[in-house]
């Protein structure tokens, strides 16, 4: 996979940290979600790495292009956390890494801002559907016990 500059991701680079998958568009109402992210990564980055994947799978809310993607997340939200290349999270076209995640825990995203969580071990922990704020006690619970 790569990241929105075209970029490799090497997943293996985050090995004894936890990662936090997110599917992530920029016209949702969960949008907002955004700088709750980018707080996470601020304080808990030596713990978890966090992953965008732009996905325009539910009800095209995510149009953009990759530029346009990566522009509107710096401008709006200050972005700094990795975001991958935009992807599909679902249907005919959905990217392995989320066929993965959806054959771990028997769950797909159903919505913008899904999170799928993974443990220092590679293991997938927990799946937490778009209502869960990024800075809930239950995803930072599992972070930083």
């Amino acid at each position: 996979m790569k990241s929105l500059e075209g970029q490799e991701i090497d997943f293996s680079k985050f090995k004894g940290k936890n990662i936090l998958i997110v599917n992530t568009a920029s016209h949702c109402g969960y949008t907002p979600q955004y700088a709750d992210l980018e707080k996470l990564h601020e304080q808990y980055g030596d713990k978890v790495v966090i992953v965008g994947f732009p996905a325009n799978n539910f009800l095209w809310q995510e149009p953009g292009d990759n530029n346009e993607i990566e522009s509107f997340c710096q401008r709006n939200y200050g972005v700094k956390f990795l975001m991958s290349e935009k992807i599909s999270v679902k249907g005919k076209n959905k990217a392995p890494l989320y066929k993965w995640l959806e054959a771990k825990t028997g769950k797909a995203p159903t919505w913008n801002f899904c999170k799928y969580l993974i443990d220092t071990e590679g293991k997938v922990v927990g799946f937490y559907p778009s209502k869960v704020n990024p800075l809930s006690k239950e995803i930072i619970d599992v972070i930083a016990p």
